[in-house]
């Protein structure tokens, strides 16, 4: 076993938790309108459930408000639809007959506060992914010194650069929770 593998592993499992987490951000919801608030969204159509971004254009013409024109006039029901009853997203959507709108109502200080605490949760299990990832990397290292594959030396300097790896990790967690805070509290 190349040490240096373990360490390669143990980035790429720091990368996917970072990744994850970044993903869960775009989830949490803000005052202001964003294409990517619709990104888990699926609709019926062709007879399969397709993602709601392969079915139209999603645009924010304004702050507060989301614009979805599908490419298919026959779609249009069946999207409107899945949005109503996603349960995550919460909004109302109107239509013409050719144009989805959704208008993005303001946060309420108490809501806003709310998905605060979202998002420390969701930092944590971030954390957590990250802690997991230091704990299989250094059970990986102690098995190689066990067997003798990396000396004592080699051992602590793998530990030291998988810490390394974990504090940057953990400063780009902390760096992306500390913007969405802000984003959420100055609206």
């Amino acid at each position: 076993m190349n040490p240096n593998d373990i360490i390669t592993r143990a980035q790429t499992k720091f990368n996917q938790a970072i990744e994850h987490f970044q993903n869960d951000l775009k989830s949490l919801r803000t005052g202001r309108a964003s294409a990517s608030m619709l990104d888990g969204v699926m609709a019926e159509a062709y007879g399969a459930p397709m993602p709601l971004n392969q079915l139209a254009t999603i645009t924010t013409p304004e702050a507060q408000l989301i614009q979805v024109a599908p490419f298919d006039i026959a779609n249009l029901q069946s999207i409107v639809t899945s949005i109503r009853n996603n349960q995550n997203l919460g909004l109302n959507p109107t239509d013409d007959g050719r144009v989805i709108r959704l208008q993005i109502p303001a946060l309420t200080e108490e809501r806003r506060r709310d998905i605060v605490k979202q998002l420390g949760q969701k930092q944590e299990d971030a954390m957590v992914r990250l802690r997991a990832a230091r704990k299989d990397a250094n059970d990986e290292i102690a098995k190689a010194k066990k067997d003798k594959e990396v000396g004592e030396d080699d051992a602590k300097r793998l530990e030291k650069q998988t810490d390394d790896a974990l504090a940057k990790a953990r400063q780009d967690i902390e760096a992306a929770a500390s913007s969405k805070e802000r984003e959420l509290m100055s609206l």
